[in-house]
């Protein structure tokens, strides 16, 4: 499901390095050589390469990054360059220094990752910011919304397969009689999202839906204008079906009044490696047309080189 493409023979880390190094060196930086080893090493690849240029050149790779590019393709860059927790730990702290669709992206990370993940991502961010990633989506939310964001970051989920049907059962009418109500930041509803393994929440759904006719983030939109609603709905997308929700966000990226290109560049960097595939046939279900076709259309230079690559279209 990943489009990363790794070479079959990865040179030496200490060549990547050797490489890099003279990419910022004299009259230009060399953005195409960046991108060919770059956006063509996995995680644990791009970290080594990132120790051992610290150590050869005594220098954070980032920093050298940050010095020598630019605008949207220095983000994507950078933000790929990161190790994958400590990139959610960057996301999530600049989410938590905004408002609403920043939630969103708190969101994502709190449910669209596995509970492994997540809890790698705060003990990240506890390193990096020395402060809790809970600490601080508490302290920059209000309401509705902190009542819920604070305990999907702080949730470690079971992540095993087993489903307890007679609870799914019990639990889809806890939902449906909330919903009915509209009393959507009810404790109980918050918990079942919140506490539940993915498995769990998926058969919870799957039984709302047989026993009362709708998918449940269609109830949810009894107002569409409702950031809190539609907050609740990515919840679920993220948890349930996180390839339609990332599709999305991809084509509303895109298909916008001028390219959202923070929403386009964080889905592509923390999905590569995951599930890009899969979402790459979903964004080709629905629109017709080939996420790459997309891209080249809405983007240019070196960002849109970028991009390329790491969904599977640039040369390893």
């Amino acid at each position: 499901m990943s489009t990363l493409c790794v070479p079959a023979q990865v040179p030496s880390v200490a060549e990547d390095c050797e490489q890099l190094h003279k990419a910022f060196s004299g009259w230009g930086t060399k953005e195409g050589l960046i991108i060919s080893i770059l956006a063509h090493r996995n995680a644990a690849q791009r970290k080594l390469i990132r120790q051992v240029y610290a150590e050869t050149y005594g220098e954070d790779l980032l920093k050298a990054l940050d010095k020598e590019l630019t605008n949207d393709f220095e983000r994507v860059v950078l933000l790929w360059t990161l190790d994958p927790p400590e990139r959610d730990a960057y996301i999530a702290n600049e989410a938590t220094k905004r408002w609403t669709s920043s939630n969103q992206v708190l969101v994502e990370i709190a449910c669209a990752r596995s509970p492994k993940e997540l809890l790698l991502a705060r003990d990240a961010y506890h390193t990096r910011f020395k402060r809790s990633l809970e600490e601080d989506v508490a302290y920059h939310t209000t309401g509705d919304f902190r009542k819920l964001l604070v305990p999907l970051v702080s949730s470690y989920r079971y992540c095993g397969e087993d489903v307890d049907l007679t609870l799914a059962k019990r639990e889809a009418k806890i939902l449906h009689e909330k919903i009915s109500e509209k009393a959507c930041s009810d404790d109980d509803l918050i918990r079942i999202l919140a506490t539940r393994s993915k498995a769990q929440i998926n058969a919870t759904l799957n039984q709302y839906k047989n026993e009362f006719g709708n998918d449940i983030n269609k109830d949810l939109k009894a107002d569409p204008k409702d950031e809190y609603l539609s907050i609740l709905r990515a919840t679920v997308k993220c948890l349930v079906y996180p390839e339609k929700y990332f599709e999305k966000v991809i084509r509303l990226a895109i298909n916008s009044r001028g390219t959202d290109e923070g929403a386009l560049t964080r889905v592509v960097v923390t999905r590569a490696e995951v599930d890009m595939k899969v979402i790459i046939d979903e964004y080709y279900r629905r629109t017709s047309v080939p996420l790459d076709r997309a891209i080249t259309k809405d983007t240019t230079g070196d960002y849109e080189d970028m991009l390329l690559a790491l969904i599977g279209h640039g040369e390893a």
